[in-house]
Order: structure tokens, then sequence, then C-alpha cells
């Protein structure tokens, strides 16, 4: 599996607006969900349903909020960024930055584990998480994100 399969460059936000949990919830579900805005609504009530088990935000300033959706034919991947960093109640206690939004259609299990898996493994990588900060936008969020994860083919 390769993240390039399940995100575009559409797919990123390289600025978010959101000041809270809350919010960037909702500005992931719109990210994610297009223009449809009952999908959204599905979506976003998804991601509040899984944050209430446990915080997605698993530290180093990073989050991946993810959950399950029937109306989903495949994985959808969305990414957002908040350079300023943001609440997430992260398990070690730092704002959180980066924002990898995982859904997964409900009898897709083992692709769903198998993508979540593969992004936390991309992001334990100190010098990719600095790079996708600092990259000046959407284009080179997404070059870093497929540079990274080719590095990782065949693993």
């Amino acid at each position: 599996m390769r993240v390039a399969d399940i995100i575009t460059p559409e797919r990123i936000l390289p600025e978010m607006r959101s000041q809270t949990k809350r919010e960037a919830l909702s500005e992931l579900a719109t990210l994610v969900a297009g223009f449809s805005p009952e999908l959204r609504e599905r979506v976003e009530r998804v991601l509040a349903d899984r944050e209430r088990l446990a915080s997605t935000a698993i530290g180093d300033e990073v989050a991946i909020p993810h959950g399950k959706l029937d109306a989903l034919g495949s994985l959808v991947m969305g990414l957002g960024r908040s350079t300023a960093g943001l609440e997430f109640e992260s398990v070690d206690g730092r704002p959180t930055r980066l924002f990898f939004v995982l859904l997964a259609p409900e009898n897709e299990t083992g692709l769903h584990l198998k993508a979540l898996a593969r992004i936390s493994r991309l992001c334990k990588e100190p010098h990719f998480r600095e790079r996708m900060v600092a990259a000046a936008d959407a284009a080179e969020m997404y070059r870093v994100l497929c540079s990274e994860d080719e590095k990782f083919q065949g693993l």
C-alpha cells in the first residue's frame, strides 16, 4: 500500500484555521467530504465519536483522526497542517501540527489498519515531520509525503 494511492494534493490543507479540537475535526471533515454537506456531517460525527474514545493525537505534533463509514467505497485520506499548532489532547501534551485524517469503508478493517500503520511509521521520522511543517504549500507537502513513502516500499 502506498499513501499516494489514497491522498491527492487537493486533500491537503496547508494552513488550517481551527483554534480548537472541535473546529479541527469539522475542518478535516470538510476537507475529505468535499462539497457534500450530508457526507461532511457524517464524517465529522464519525471522527468526533472516535475522539471521545481516546485522542488520536499520537505525539510528536501528529494526530491521525480516523474512522469507518459505510458510505465510502474505498479508503479516503486528507492532511491538514496547523503551523502554530493546536491543543488536541496529545499523549505528550504538545500542540498538534499535522493531522492525517483517514476514513475507511465499514468492511475494510485490514486495509484501514495497514493505512494507519503506514502513516504512523512515516510520522516517526523527525526529518519527515520537519519537512512537512516547513513545506511551502500543499503541492510541496504532497511531494514530501510521496518521497518519504517511497522509502518504505516493500516493507
